[in-house]
């Protein structure tokens, strides 16, 4: 017997078993006896459209096993709004479920959808999602919900002390520096970008270069933000050759320092020394990617290739 056949509150239900295309299905799929009778309750409640407290209870009862079912999901956003349910409320309840399945998109799309029709952020929220990069630092799903909270509640300003609190935990988290570049450079608000932004942002990846050389995230948030700006890379050639120089091979710090220094050289026609940069990089201290930096030489103009 099963959990809801025996039970009088779902007694006037006649539950929609799922069609398998038949009595002999070609590939029936193996749900457990549990899950079956649930989804077959929720079918059944689905086409008269209930919108009740025990439909509300059985969506829980099916997200509990299977919460990539955004069926579920959606049903269960149309019975809150219905009901009026108190979505911080809902939200104790998801942080539960969050902390289970990690990686599900389902349960980051509706912690959006309850977060609309809140007017600020409750004081639980960030605390919360510091508990999600705690357990992972790079949880996609995280991020993305982050970034649109940053932008739903315009939290710009208050979030790069957190940002800069990660990078300080781990400078080569590289989904914190995708956020830093998001919240400094993400706004579509039509404000001038004040060169004070732009000083301190090169200054941040110089610094966080130094600590680590051989980090790929720094460099490219460098070259990004002189990009923004529409500053030439050129200016950053001292930088970069404080990590790489191409006349003593054995004491290249940084091939990202190499790279960046190919790119300063081509822009200043110095295409012997780009080639130089480019061919180490193949040759030595990034051979896995040797047919990309060969390509790079070619597009410095006629010239033949090292081995």
């Amino acid at each position: 017997m099963g959990r809801y056949e025996d039970s009088e509150q779902w007694d006037d239900i006649v539950p929609i078993p799922q069609n398998e295309g038949g009595p002999n299905p070609l590939a029936s799929i193996a749900y457990t006896d549990e899950y079956s009778e649930a989804m077959s309750y929720l079918r059944a409640i689905m086409a008269k459209n209930e919108m009740s407290d025990r439909s509300l209870e059985l969506t829980e009862h099916i997200i509990s096993m299977n919460p990539a079912h955004y069926t579920v999901w959606l049903y269960r956003v149309k019975i809150l709004k219905v009901l009026q349910r108190d979505p911080l409320k809902e939200l104790e309840w998801l942080n539960n479920i969050s902390l289970k399945h990690l990686k599900n998109y389902q349960i980051w799309h509706h912690r959006q959808i309850i977060m609309s029709q809140v007017f600020s952020i409750p004081p639980s929220e960030l605390p919360f999602l510091a508990r999600m990069f705690a357990k992972d630092a790079k949880n996609y799903h995280v991020w993305s919900y982050r970034q649109w909270l940053v932008r739903h509640f315009s939290i710009w300003d208050a979030e790069l002390p957190y940002i800069e609190s990660l990078l300080r935990a781990d400078v080569r988290n590289n989904s914190a520096w995708n956020h830093r570049w998001f919240v400094n450079f993400g706004r579509e608000d039509g404000k001038e970008i004040e060169d004070s932004k732009y000083e301190r942002e090169m200054e941040f990846a110089q610094a966080s270069i130094v600590q680590a050389p051989q980090n790929q995230s720094p460099w490219n948030y460098l070259r990004g933000v002189l990009k923004k700006k529409g500053s030439g890379i050129t200016q950053m050639k001292s930088f970069a050759e404080g990590f790489a120089d191409v006349d003593r091979e054995d004491e290249v710090r940084s091939s990202h320092a190499l790279d960046f220094l190919a790119a300063i050289w081509a822009e200043e026609k110095e295409v012997e020394r780009a080639k130089k940069a480019l061919n180490l990089l193949g040759s030595r201290y990034d051979p896995i990617r040797k047919n990309y930096w060969d390509y790079r030489i070619s597009l410095l103009g006629p010239g033949r290739v090292e081995a």
